[in-house]
């Protein structure tokens, strides 16, 4: 094999990679509706998938202010917390907007406390790489090594592209957390609520369930039927209501 089929190769194994990478973080965070859940995935998959990666780690920010971290090690969690360090390659790449890289922390002068402890910790590199989630919610995703060489320019395509596909990830988890509030509310409401109250407390006590499942047969039947959801509840309180005949 020469030299050029050489590196084909390499490159080739490279987009596979970071292809299986990218799938593999949509299939495990597509359901999820906790933001905090999502960013354990998203640290642990990454650190799993990307080789010569020895931790990955998340910065978050809401709006402006610390607003938890999540690490694949928790050795390391320290490094990603701003309230450790809030002068970090995490926060140089927040405010920075752009993607920060030390490869050789022996020689690094940007941050000298943070510096300090994560070569303390074992640390030899870093890429930080700003993700954009929402109007509120801003971050960054970490990538450590522990060896030297250990970040290469594949590593940084591969953070570039993480980090963009996990802000779109994240947005569509904190969507589905809002959605999930509100539908809540809503099941609170109609819970409480004149007929719709009774058609549920008519159901509970002809299947003997709880009333969470006793709204899902109302919801039923109404998308059975095609109707709005009062109009049968309407519809069940007055056949129940209705005297039977002697």
């Amino acid at each position: 094999m020469n030299l050029d089929t050489r590196e084909s190769t390499i490159d080739t194994l490279g987009v596979l990679e970071t292809a299986a990478l990218l799938r593999e973080l949509t299939a495990g965070l597509i359901a999820v509706t906790d933001f905090d859940e999502a960013l354990e995935q998203l640290v642990r998959i990454a650190r799993d998938a990307v080789p010569g990666v020895a931790c990955c780690g998340f910065t978050a920010l809401r709006a402006g202010e610390p607003a938890g971290v999540a690490a694949s090690d928790p050795r390391l969690a320290e490094l990603d917390d701003l309230r450790h360090a809030p002068d970090s390659p995490a926060m140089s790449a927040i405010r920075r907007r752009e993607m920060i890289i030390a490869e050789d922390l022996t020689r690094e002068s940007r941050w000298p406390t943070w510096t300090t402890r994560a070569r303390n910790l074992g640390v030899c590199g870093v890429i930080s790489a700003p993700v954009d989630v929402d109007e509120q919610v801003i971050g960054a995703i970490n990538l450590y090594a522990e060896a030297r060489p250990g970040l290469t320019t594949r590593h940084q395509l591969t953070a570039m592209l993480l980090a963009e596909h996990a802000g779109l990830l994240l947005a569509a988890v904190r969507d589905r957390a809002r959605q999930a509030a509100t539908a809540g509310q809503l099941d609170a409401t109609l819970l409480e609520e004149g007929v719709v109250g009774q058609a549920i407390g008519v159901i509970m006590t002809q299947r003997g369930c709880p009333a969470p499942e006793a709204l899902d047969v109302l919801r039923s039947a109404a998308a059975s039927l095609d109707i709005p959801l009062r109009e049968v509840a309407e519809r069940l309180v007055i056949t129940v209501s209705r005297p039977r005949e002697s």
